[in-house]
């Protein structure tokens, strides 16, 4: 079974004139795995899956593949017809992830009774662990609580990607202990470490990486004061990255580091050009 602990970098898709640079995405990969890393989430919210045709999302997933060598490889799908994403599980079952990261239907709102229904049906084709990601403010509708605690009976709902923005909720669910939590709002990093929680899915982690991994590891050995300098050492980045939508400020800052073009697929535009000059400094 897979361990979900530590720092996950849900990896943007660099583009190049409009392609994919797949080169530039190795690149990533190879240097977040030498900052310590625990693994990627590949075709996240963050990789703009949605802007990818089918064909796009295969390559940047063999892609990723390849360049994490070891380190583990979670694949996110979405979408609101199940009988769609079931024929995606079958395909992603043939292939070496270490899981599934999989959102609740989108634009749709279906009731809590037909989530459980729908990730019950996906765990039950799944051969790989699959992570719930609880993000309302995308999808429009909350996995709620007692729905999340439901789904924690299957076999292979391991794990959640936390971003219902509720600290009683976090706290509940790892009291709970079944699910791995991991934190997928930035902000709520170093709260959900302190509650016990298993680590982060992290967006902001592309900038600093070796920081939040210092983070992570000081919450594990019990150092929390030096956790918490970290954090609030961060705090100027995690505001400015969360300041315009995902994953522009983050690929702003990553074309300053000179580790992609800062482009993006309409309809998502480019960061603006004040938030670049504020993460100029993170340039380094």
């Amino acid at each position: 079974m897979s361990n979900f602990s530590g720092i996950w970098i849900p990896l943007v898709t660099p583009f190049s004139a409009g392609a994919v640079d797949h080169r530039a995405l190795a690149s990533l990969v190879e240097r977040y795995r030498r900052q310590g890393v625990a693994g990627f989430v590949a075709l996240g919210t963050t990789g703009e899956p949605a802007a990818l045709a089918s064909d796009e999302r295969a390559a940047v997933l063999d892609t990723v593949l390849r360049a994490a060598g070891d380190s583990p490889v979670v694949a996110g799908i979405a979408g609101n017809q199940t009988l769609q994403l079931h024929e995606s599980v079958r395909r992603l079952n043939e292939l070496p992830l270490a899981g599934l990261l999989i959102s609740a239907p989108y634009y749709i709102r279906p009731s809590q009774a037909a989530l459980i229904e729908h990730f019950s049906s996906l765990a039950d084709r799944s051969e790989k662990p699959l992570l719930l990601y609880d993000i309302p403010h995308r999808t429009g509708v909350r996995i709620e609580l007692d729905t999340v605690l439901a789904l924690a009976a299957h076999p292979r709902i391991t794990a959640i990607k936390d971003c219902a923005g509720s600290a009683e909720t976090t706290r509940a669910l790892i009291a709970d202990g079944r699910l791995q939590v991991l934190a997928g709002n930035d902000d709520a990093i170093f709260s959900t470490l302190c509650m016990g929680g298993s680590g982060a899915i992290s967006a902001a982690a592309h900038v600093r990486t070796e920081r939040f991994v210092a983070m992570y590891r000081a919450c594990e050995r019990g150092e929390l004061i030096e956790a918490r300098r970290i954090f609030h050492e961060l705090a100027p980045l995690l505001q400015a990255l969360g300041s315009e939508p995902n994953p522009a400020p983050v690929k702003a800052a990553l074309a300053g580091l000179g580790l992609l073009a800062n482009e993006l697929r309409a309809p998502m535009t480019t960061a603006s050009s004040e938030l670049g000059s504020r993460l100029a400094q993170w340039a380094a």
